[in-house]
């Protein structure tokens, strides 16, 4: 699950993140320490050019569709402005309409919506009445899940397939990501052109309420340079945004499966003003700085992907001298959320909803862990996701945070990032160990087609055991030569051409709560289980 933000089709209504820094004082949407004027922008309960849906789906034309997503970022972000201001009662009306506008459009135009939600009253205002969805039941039935009738699951795939098409539109005017199957299922997402403006909206109000008018001063010093350390291969969501965002003289993507020391080096070179790699790779640069080999000055370090124990957070601060943010979001949803300076995420509660519940769907108490979560989108219409069991277990605030958000505030339970640490092929020569990401090695196999799930387990310091499972159309003969080539050449080339990879006999296993994770480091002298038990 990723947070990168830039997840969308470009247009003219779109800004990237850079553009966003830039334009943020001239909009008015000024960071936290400082007056800005009041932008003008209309109040919009639902989206902009809204269009009364057709009767059938068949009566939808790509035109109407089209019309319908048509919204100006710019108006959303006056808005965003206006509903941050306005406290939890501003949030809760827009929030309000725009379920009630899209439980109607999903029943209009979505067959399977139709059906689950045949027996439900005309206007729905209570979200407890919507039953719950799921990946696996959704991507099921993907054809009529989705709105527009010329969207089909076998295009999709092929279109995911096809790394040559990283970062086009798909069908001309969709971003399709993909999720690796941690709940046993690979997810394909559509974003339509609303949901990205609503993105970038978001991501302008989330660098307003992190960057003072110091921060702002300093990034344009710097010549507003974002590094973007991202995997290669794949449609990942911040592969996506890398590919749209290559050829910018002030982004610069940096690939996270070469080794540490050549990023190291082209970071050196390219001296970001805002650095955005994952969570581990953080940390990984952190150690880099401590040690004398890093020297860059970051004004804002975004982390992504991971959780990480509190003090890292203190540690990636203090080594790179920068302001650490952090953000909680995913395919299904990439504005979700963004971290505050107290510790917690805020959810974007104008345009998501996050209900965190037990067992058996039920509300708990705030300050009590969830069993899961329900995540409601309101800005995708293509692909409605309406009450999604997306499986993270979070704790909600109880009490007004401190930082003086308004946006309901939780802490994600279970998203720890794992390292995996080797030994030297000459430890006598040299003792300190190579540390590697489990998000490198995780997207390298994650791109092969027909591998639909796999697990990388440390089963001794030199030795990894990886547990695969293939598509039932795939051949596992050849399957495995792919993945234990790309594995081998990716060791390699971080020095560790002695580590032994082994092909497990049993599959992929999950943990209690249903998940699998994909890369499981050696046991520690705590917890001797820990390589076996994911």
């Amino acid at each position: 699950m990723l947070a990168w933000p830039a997840y969308r089709v470009r247009s003219r209504d779109q800004l990237t993140a850079g553009e966003f820094l830039a334009e943020l004082p001239r909009h008015g949407c000024t960071p936290a320490s400082g007056e800005s004027p009041r932008i003008s922008g209309d109040y919009l309960p639902g989206v902009a050019h809204r269009t009364t849906p057709s009767a059938t789906t068949s009566g939808a034309s790509e035109e109407g569709h089209q019309k319908h997503m048509k919204v100006s970022t710019l108006r959303l972000l006056a808005d965003a402005r206006s509903a941050k201001a306005g406290g939890e009662q501003a949030m809760a009306t827009r929030r309000q309409a725009r379920l009630a506008e899209l439980v109607a459009w999903a029943r209009t135009h979505s067959p399977y919506y139709r059906h689950l939600y045949r027996g439900l009253p005309t206007d729905v205002s209570d979200l407890a009445l919507l039953p719950v969805t799921d990946k696996p039941r959704l991507m099921a039935v993907f054809d009529d899940w989705v709105t527009d009738p010329a969207v089909t699951l076998a295009q999709a795939r092929a279109f995911a397939d096809d790394p040559a098409r990283i970062g086009e539109p798909f069908a001309g005017r969709y971003t399709l990501t993909t999720t690796s199957g941690t709940t046993g299922t690979h997810g394909i997402f559509l974003q339509d052109a609303r949901a990205g403006a609503v993105t970038s909206a978001m991501m302008a109000r989330m660098l307003a309420g992190w960057l003072t008018m110091r921060d702002v001063a300093r990034i344009a010093r710097r010549g507003a340079r974002m590094a973007l350390v991202a995997p290669a291969g794949g449609h990942f969501a911040s592969t996506v945004a890398a590919a749209r965002l290559s050829g910018r003289s002030r982004i610069a993507t940096f690939s996270v499966h070469q080794p540490l020391d050549d990023l190291v080096a082209e970071l050196n070179a390219f001296r970001p003003a805002v650095l955005a790699p994952y969570a581990s790779i953080g940390v990984l640069l952190a150690g880099e700085a401590e040690a004398g080999r890093l020297h860059i000055d970051p004004t804002l370090v975004m982390l992504s992907a991971e959780g990480l124990p509190t003090p890292e957070y203190a540690r990636i601060a203090a080594a790179l001298g920068a302001k650490v943010r952090t953000s909680y979001a995913c395919n299904e949803c990439p504005f979700l959320s963004y971290g505050c300076s107290e510790g917690w995420m805020h959810l974007n509660a104008d345009w998501a909803i996050l209900e965190p519940v037990d067992e058996q769907h039920q509300p708990v108490t705030p300050g009590e862990p969830s069993h899961t979560v329900l995540l409601t989108n309101l800005a995708n219409h293509v692909q409605p996701i309406l009450r999604y069991d997306l499986g993270d277990a979070v704790l909600a605030r109880p009490d007004p945070c401190p930082c003086r958000n308004p946006g309901p505030a939780v802490r994600v339970q279970g998203r720890a990032a794992d390292l995996l640490t080797f030994p030297r092929p000459d430890p006598a020569r040299e003792q300190t160990p190579i540390t590697l990401a489990p998000l490198p090695l995780a997207t390298l196999l994650e791109a092969i087609p027909g591998l639909e799930l796999f697990q990388i387990v440390q089963t001794a310091p030199t030795t990894l055991r990886i547990r695969l499972h293939p598509a039932p159309d795939a051949d596992p003969d050849t399957l495995w030569h792919q993945v234990e080539t790309r594995m081998r050449d990716l060791l390699a080339g971080h020095g560790l051409g002695h580590i032994t990879i082994k092909h497990a006999s049993e599959p992929p296993q999950q943990n209690t709560g249903g998940k699998y994770r994909t890369v499981i480091p050696a046991a520690t002298p705590t917890d001797r289980s820990a390589a076996d038990t994911p």
